[in-house]
């Protein structure tokens, strides 16, 4: 088997396009409590591109506004600082991906179950008393790592998709006979690497098999709204076996069997249309 190393990952991580700086600071101000939300939207508002994001998502079918918004200010108001940050921070991740080669994944796929899971995570986080923009984000990045693997060692994940193929397994086992790295731990080096709070890189790290500690908390969270998104069926994870939900996770998370319910009638109410706001390409904008 051709294993990689870690330092292949890192120069790997190391040689993607950089993420604009305004994001870098939407990053950062997730673990600041003083974030200073008006020279933040001034920063928005003088990135064209990310401010049209800003709009297009506040003018969305989702909020039913009489009027147009036509401010950064404005959206931020009617999406919420969190919620805004979060959409801001996805559509450019996305984007960020738009130009790598991937082959052995179906990009819109891809992205289109990341999604879901992220709106799922949003939805059971708001149960479970956690931080619903650390959900949204940790979900829409918790299989990153794949994204890295298939575009920077095409060769090397052929051989995991032949492999999973072949003996039926899950990715992460697959990946691990293979490459001796699984998309989880290369996720979490990303989420280094772009300086995500340390929960968001845990529920990265740990999304199929969360600490006995982490039930609770955000690897738990993802890796049953990954499961759920497995079951609604919303977007497409190709190539591999459904990894197993852990037993105890709903004890664990304390989410009812009609809070359950809800969250999937959100997330597959709100899907198709967060689809379209997040994956528009840059000759959309």
């Amino acid at each position: 088997m051709n294993h990689l190393d870690v330092v292949q990952v890192v120069r790997r991580i190391r040689d993607l396009p950089p993420l604009p700086s305004i994001v870098l600071d939407l990053i950062s101000s997730f673990e600041r409590e003083d974030v200073d939300v008006a020279l933040l939207a001034e920063k928005i508002s003088r990135d064209q591109a990310l401010a049209a994001k800003i709009l297009r998502m506040a003018n969305s079918s989702f909020y039913g506004l009489p009027s147009k918004v036509s401010t950064v200010n404005q959206a931020i108001v009617v999406l919420g600082f969190d919620s805004a940050r979060a959409l801001a921070v996805a559509g450019n991740v996305i984007e960020s991906f738009e130009d790598e080669k991937a082959g052995e994944i179906d990009v819109a796929e891809f992205w289109r179950h990341s999604i879901a899971v992220a709106l799922c995570a949003r939805g059971l986080a708001r149960h479970a008393g956690l931080a619903q923009d650390h959900a949204f984000i940790a979900g829409l990045l918790h299989d990153i790592g794949r994204m890295v693997l298939a575009s920077g060692f095409p060769e090397h994940y052929a051989q995991v998709v032949d492999y999973c193929a072949r003996e039926g397994t899950t990715l992460g086992e697959a990946e691990l006979r293979v490459l001796g790295v699984d998309h989880q731990r290369v996720g979490q080096l990303l989420g280094e690497a772009w300086k995500f709070p340390l929960p968001i890189q845990r529920a990265i790290g740990q999304h199929h098999r969360p600490a006995s500690t982490e039930l609770a908390n955000l690897p738990g969270l993802i890796h049953a709204a990954d499961a759920l998104v497995q079951a609604l069926d919303l977007g497409s994870s190709e190539h591999a076996a459904v990894p197993p939900l852990h037993e105890a996770i709903w004890t664990s998370l304390r989410i009812t069997p009609e809070q359950l319910q809800e969250a999937c009638r959100e997330t597959e109410a709100q899907f198709e249309e967060t689809c379209q706001l997040l994956m528009r390409t840059k000759t959309d904008e």
